[in-house]
């Protein structure tokens, strides 16, 4: 596939409904500078482009890889690759989720009387069932259309027209706090925390190594990448918290008290921007920036449910099963299905869209980072070091955010509401154990297999 289709459907993946609803947030909490999030995804996509595609479309060439797990079969055991897809699949089993949940609270904002879970359920089978039927081709060259849509709908319809509904530059500068307009109104911690969680998910990511293996050669693959990391920072960062900005503009200015929310208290911050296009859109183009942004949703959705079930049956079950090449296809299918089914139930349970994002994307990186780091790298690599640091930094941390969350009583005993060092993500204690575990047990027990 060329690179400009490839790049579109990699920020279509990566910069969908999660981040078009998570940016809206953060732009309604803090404003322009929240724009910072995705600048660490340029970073991201600019560096993997560098340091590992090189290396992976020749490791792909040589022995014709199709899924990211499958490169810890070429360095090491099998079994390297079974972790690996595990934590794979489940990192996006509940990525899937959150764009799932990310569908539900645009729709139930917008049409009134449509509760959060019965929109999540709709939202899920429309994604599921149109993935089951088509698989990875389908889902590329859909993301192509869907980001059209969605830059279409924000470039001419929803940006001018809220900006003008709101009441323009005067607005924003005299209701609006001043740091709503300032890009330094973040502290280090959270941009140190956001680079910690998104820039290694390019080189963990499931979605990503498929689309390195779709393209025809290690340039075009280098030349997507190039292009993705621009059309995250600065296009579509500033356009999805703009809207932020504007939605919080008009809570200031009384515009939700009708749909009941008149206080902060009473206000879920990534539920600004639906409100905001559910009352400033006439009937026509509000049906535009409905389908842009779901469009920006199914986008990721099918992407990440893709990733799932490849994992789960290119990368745990055909380890196991000798399946035929007859039935393949319809196995895959049904998994498909189960996995959308799952993940709808997540979606169901689930309240905060970036939350449940960057959590799966933490659980992934703090485990897969720093193995394919070494295995591309450091010929001492070994296996049980990198099943080790697979483990021990995906673990560590699941605990350390359980444990930062609030207080919860277990046994007769008071869990949670614990404070990271420096205020840092526990993503990035999860690294840091995954890396002494790899390095040091890859001293201990060197195993044939390792090295680049």
């Amino acid at each position: 596939m060329s690179p400009w289709h490839v790049g579109f459907s990699v920020v279509a993946t990566d910069v969908g409904g999660g981040f078009s609803i998570g940016l809206g947030g953060l732009g309604f909490m803090i404003g322009v500078a929240g724009s910072w999030m995705l600048f660490t995804g340029l970073i991201g996509a600019w560096l993997a482009a560098v340091f590992l595609i090189p290396k992976v479309r020749e490791i792909g060439d040589e022995v014709d890889l199709f899924t990211f797990p499958q490169v810890f079969d070429k360095f090491f055991t099998p079994g390297v690759g079974l972790v690996a897809g595990i934590i794979s699949a489940i990192g996006y089993l509940g990525f899937t989720s959150s764009q799932i949940l990310a569908g539900a609270k645009l729709a139930s904002a917008t049409f009134i009387e449509l509760d959060i879970q019965t929109a999540a359920i709709i939202m899920g089978i429309i994604a599921v069932g149109y993935t089951v039927m088509g698989g990875l081709k389908a889902v590329i060259y859909t993301d192509t259309i869907q980001w059209a849509i969605l830059l279409f709908g924000l470039i001419f319809v929803g940006i001018p027209i809220s900006y003008y509904a709101v009441g323009g530059y005067d607005a924003l500068s005299t209701v609006l706090a001043p740091e709503f307009l300032s890009l330094s109104n973040i502290t280090w911690q959270d941009f140190a925390n956001w680079g910690i969680t998104i820039i290694p998910i390019w080189f963990v990511g499931m979605t990503l190594y498929q689309r390195i293996y779709a393209c025809r050669s290690e340039k075009d693959a280098k030349k997507a990448w190039y292009i993705a990391g621009v059309l995250e920072y600065p296009l579509m960062a500033f356009m999805g918290v703009l809207l932020g900005l504007f939605a919080r503009l008009a809570f200031q200015q009384g515009m939700f008290a009708a749909d009941g929310f008149t206080t902060m208290a009473e206000m879920d911050a990534e539920m600004g921007l639906p409100l905001l296009l559910k009352n400033v859109l006439p009937v026509g183009m509000m049906g535009i920036m409905m389908s842009a942004y779901f469009s920006a949703i199914m986008s990721t959705a099918d992407s990440c449910l893709m990733a799932s079930s490849g994992n789960i049956v290119s990368d745990i079950i055909e380890r196991k099963f000798n399946i035929s090449e007859s039935s393949s296809l319809r196995f895959s299918q049904i998994t498909t299905l189960i996995i959308g089914a799952v993940s709808i139930l997540i979606a169901i349970t689930m309240t905060n869209v970036l939350e449940l994002m960057l959590l799966s994307y933490a659980f992934m990186v703090s485990g897969l980072f720093v193995p394919i780091i070494g295995a591309l790298y450091w010929k001492k690599s070994s296996s049980t070091g990198a099943i080790a640091a697979m483990l021990g930094g995906g673990f560590v941390t699941l605990l350390l955010t359980w444990l930062s969350g609030d207080t919860i009583t277990l046994f007769g005993a008071s869990f949670g509401n614990i404070q990271m060092p420096y205020g840092l993500d526990p993503n990035l204690y999860g690294i840091t154990i995954s890396f002494i575990l790899f390095v040091s047990l890859s001293y201990w027990f060197p195993s044939q297999e390792a090295g680049a």
